[in-house]
């Protein structure tokens, strides 16, 4: 992942995702992207609710697009924390799964020393920031969680009436790309990282990847198929990973 660069745009995937239509995009994200379910695990059909019926296809698929980036995100924040405990007690936690909890409510960033209501790109910079003395688990999850639902217009709901920006969809997927290599690069003055994750020993642990390309995948697919349904056009960029910044949201 040295360039940014997406297949957004292309002949080929436009002529995919009109052969394949909305509804059977919608199967394949249910079958395909649950997140922390057994592979035997047969696949259950999304419950019915009234208010279905005032949604389009791309409406669920947004609904389900949201719910899997979110679970993706749980799985990356326990993750984590195995991986750097000692990030709980620093953000005044006695155990994993009480920060993991709070991480995911309404006003977590209230319930995190540090972060005095940071959010989105702010709070995932706190995460690498030398000076920061709060829980930099904390401020790289919920500041990708908040910039997620920032891209998503800040609904976890969507109805006809709603109308979703392709091209805040694609920076969100770009900006899941720059955090995520600040995660697996970035050190303090003494050369550690700030937050481990992938080993760089032996064979290492590749999870941090998987979630990774899933995040960035869903994002990008996602605002492929709002500007297929829109007649809208995306906007390319190509620039160095390694010196990018925070696309606005």
């Amino acid at each position: 992942m040295t360039d940014f660069e997406t297949a957004s745009g292309t002949t080929r995937q436009r002529a995919v995702a009109r052969v394949l239509g909305l509804p059977l995009l919608l199967a394949l994200l249910l079958s395909g992207c649950g997140s922390g379910t057994a592979r035997d695990e047969p696949v259950r059909a999304r419950s019915f609710h009234i208010g279905n019926l005032v949604k389009a296809d791309v409406d669920m698929v947004a609904e389900v697009n949201v719910q899997q980036s979110i679970g993706y995100l749980k799985e990356l924040a326990r993750k984590l924390y195995v991986r750097n405990p000692n990030q709980v007690s620093r953000g005044g936690f006695a155990s994993r799964e009480q920060a993991l909890m709070v991480l995911f409510q309404q006003g977590a960033a209230a319930r995190f020393d540090g972060l005095r209501g940071a959010r989105s790109s702010v709070a995932i910079s706190l995460a690498f920031d030398e000076q920061y003395g709060g829980d930099r688990v904390a401020a790289f999850v919920y500041g990708m969680r908040t910039m997620l639902l920032d891209g998503y217009g800040g609904k976890r709901e969507f109805y006809i009436n709603d109308s979703l920006d392709p091209q805040k969809l694609y920076y969100l997927a770009r900006n899941f790309e720059i955090a995520f290599w600040k995660l697996g690069h970035d050190r303090d003055a003494m050369g550690n990282f700030y937050l481990l994750s992938n080993s760089m020993v032996g064979s290492g642990d590749l999870s941090f990847e998987r979630i990774a390309g899933k995040l960035i995948g869903l994002q990008d697919h996602m605002a492929q198929v709002i500007a297929d349904s829109s007649n809208r056009q995306i906007k390319n960029v190509i620039q160095s990973v390694a010196s990018a910044v925070f696309f606005p949201i």
